[in-house]
């Protein structure tokens, strides 16, 4: 009975940590969940954000368009267009050291043999879940947003996404 309840905690738990959402924040580091931007010109950047590999991926995109709307009006602007999108899937790595064996043979003095190799690797450290990631390339507008779909009015993107989301949270 113990045993089947620890199961259920467990499995709750787990349960929760999956659905919950990722924050919109910058990102600490390189490879960070969060969002980072890196301008490729005095109008163009790209902009990501990462999260970890369970996250929708209708939400990445969602945080990557709210991240080019704060920086399109931080940077004064009133538009971007998104030039192209990318949405990276996650992968799985091996992690950790790894043992191997192997067999073989050689020569000594005029002796000399054949060999025959064999090798096992044994991966120690298991498997890690490498981050999905939502990168934008935009460009940044002044003036009237052009009337065509890849162009976004920074302060509505910014408000119906910011209420999309806590809508959903």
């Amino acid at each position: 009975m113990l045993r089947g309840l620890i199961i259920i905690a467990a499995t709750a738990a787990l349960a929760a940590c999956a659905s919950t959402p990722p924050s919109y924040a910058p990102a600490s580091g390189q490879g960070a969940a969060g969002y980072s931007e890196t301008q490729i010109e005095s109008n163009r950047y790209f902009v990501t954000f990462r999260a970890p590999s369970g996250a929708d991926p209708a939400l990445l995109q969602d945080y990557a368009l709210l991240r080019a709307a704060d920086l399109t009006l931080q940077s004064g602007r009133d538009w971007f267009w998104v030039d192209r999108r990318t949405l990276d899937e996650p992968s799985t790595r091996q992690t950790g050291p790894s043992v191997g064996i192997g067999v073989g043979g050689g020569s000594w003095g005029s002796r000399s043999g054949g060999s025959v190799g064999v090798g096992i690797n044994l991966p120690l450290g298991g498997q890690r879940q490498v981050a999905r990631s939502a990168t934008l390339e935009i460009r940044l507008g002044e003036g009237p947003k052009p009337d065509d779909p890849n162009a976004y009015d920074a302060r509505g993107i910014s408000m119906n996404v910011r209420a999309r989301i806590s809508a959903a949270g």
